[in-house]
């Protein structure tokens, strides 16, 4: 196989694998981030402050959405990872048929499902009439296109997890300049609103969609998307299920309570909800890393895990953790201080740019905790064990951040900043739960077992 396409991370230095499979995911995030921030910026700029409240809150239906998806993949990135770990060929084209069956059903199924509730998702968040006609347009055109999200995201999975993250980061990069491009003209030249940079967006994920499956398909590597084998196999689908169910579950149940939050931030007008919306923008450079390393653990916990090599993958979790930490640390050092520039990349109302870096300043450095349930998650899952870490998550995600929020909005103080610290509430004794479970579980079952 070429060692450039693929990376074997049972052998050689751990730092050094872990980073050099994650920064280019780590790139390719930022740009696929870029999609939708290039869409805040252009509407904040050129359309006005409604357009950016619109766009800013339509993030947590589209969320629910590929967080599932994404939740599902890494059920079949562990698979994958784990039979390419265990130089399982047959194994391995199986998982990889199977992927792509999955997915295509999906795709099908997220885009009806999307279009339908865009309207009654967009009641329930309590969106303001002033807001409403350009969030229905902006979430209507998204989840028509979502298809191309999809696919992208599940093919990148699947290169991901026989440890190739380059190519799809070149894919991103030609795609990201050509959203930005679409941006411009469709909203600049064409004078088409918010209509214009989700058209943008969806063109540009289709074609970043094209790329990588038109790899996967034209490859000579052992990862190559059949079409002629195309078919689901039922043993494979359950252990992608088995894993990535409940990665899936957890994840839109988040998002799905997310959206209670956006509905106590909208509650405070558009000026809060705008600001609200360029913190999450910024909050996702300091999210990135982590998500990153997360995925990055999951593989080389999962490969080595193949390899029956257990004292590899406990030293790569927690080495994962050690770089998480580090780089949140330092990302949010940099964002606390330059708070209000960063916000006013997004808009020149000085009155959201307030909110904007309140929100920043409130929650940023309780990021740092985030990385570590974030890391351990993802490591536990690269074992197999996918139910730990939802239960952990769901608990304190959902349910805590909820009953902090009842309680404080109704019977202490509703303001924005309490609102916003329902956030670093979950964080905070997620990443608590999530050590005691894996030193009390995950490692003293291997350590019996080894």
């Amino acid at each position: 196989m070429s060692k450039t396409a693929t990376r074997d991370m049972t052998q050689g230095p751990i730092l050094k694998q872990l980073v050099f499979f994650a920064m280019p995911l780590l790139l390719g995030n930022i740009f696929q981030l870029l999609y939708n921030m290039v869409d805040t910026i252009v509407v904040g700029n050129f359309v006005g402050k409604e357009a950016l409240a619109a766009v800013g809150s339509t993030n947590m239906m589209t969320n629910m959405v590929v967080f599932f998806f994404n939740g599902l993949s890494i059920g079949a990135t562990v698979v994958i990872g784990n039979s390419f770990g265990a130089k399982d060929r047959d194994r391995l084209h199986r998982a990889i048929e199977t992927t792509a069956v999955m997915t295509l059903g999906l795709c099908v199924f997220f885009t009806v499902f999307g279009v339908l509730f865009v309207v009654p998702m967009l009641k329930f968040m309590a969106t303001p009439e002033d807001v409403m006609p350009d969030a229905t347009v902006y979430l209507r055109t998204y989840m028509a296109g979502i298809s191309g999200l999809m696919i992208y995201n599940m093919a990148s999975g699947i290169l991901r997890a026989v440890g190739d993250t380059k190519r799809p980061l070149y894919f991103l990069i030609l795609t990201s300049v050509v959203n930005i491009v679409l941006d411009l003209f469709f909203v600049i030249g064409l004078k088409l609103g918010v209509f214009g940079v989700a058209i943008a967006t969806v063109i540009a994920q289709f074609i970043s969609a094209f790329l990588v499956i038109l790899l996967l398909i034209k490859t000579k590597e052992i990862y190559r998307l059949t079409l002629n084998d195309l078919k689901a196999d039922r043993d494979i689908l359950k252990q992608v299920f088995r894993v990535g169910l409940p990665a899936a579950i957890q994840a839109t149940l988040t998002s799905f309570s997310n959206a209670f939050v956006q509905a106590y931030v909208n509650y405070f007008g558009s000026s809060v909800m705008a600001g609200w919306s360029c913190y999450n923008k910024l909050d996702q450079f300091i999210f990135l890393p982590m998500s990153s390393m997360q995925h990055s653990a999951t593989t080389f916990v999962s490969q080595n895990m193949g390899a029956g090599d257990v004292k590899r993958a406990n030293k790569g979790t927690f080495t994962a953790v050690a770089v998480a930490f580090g780089v949140v640390f330092t990302v949010g050092s940099l964002l606390v201080i330059f708070a209000e520039p960063a916000n006013s990349i997004f808009t020149k109302d000085q009155e959201v740019i307030k909110y904007g870096a309140l929100f920043v300043r409130t929650n940023t450095f309780f990021l740092i905790a985030n990385s570590i349930n974030h890391t351990l998650a993802g490591a536990i899952r690269g074992r197999g064990d996918s139910t730990g870490p939802m239960i952990i998550m769901l608990s304190t995600f959902v349910g805590l951040r909820q009953i902090y929020l009842f309680i404080m909005t109704r019977f202490i103080a509703n303001t924005p900043v309490t609102v916003a610290f329902g956030y670093p509430v979950g964080w905070i004794s997620c990443g608590i739960i999530m050590l005691l479970y894996y030193n009390l579980k995950v490692k003293k079952r291997e350590i019996k077992a080894g």
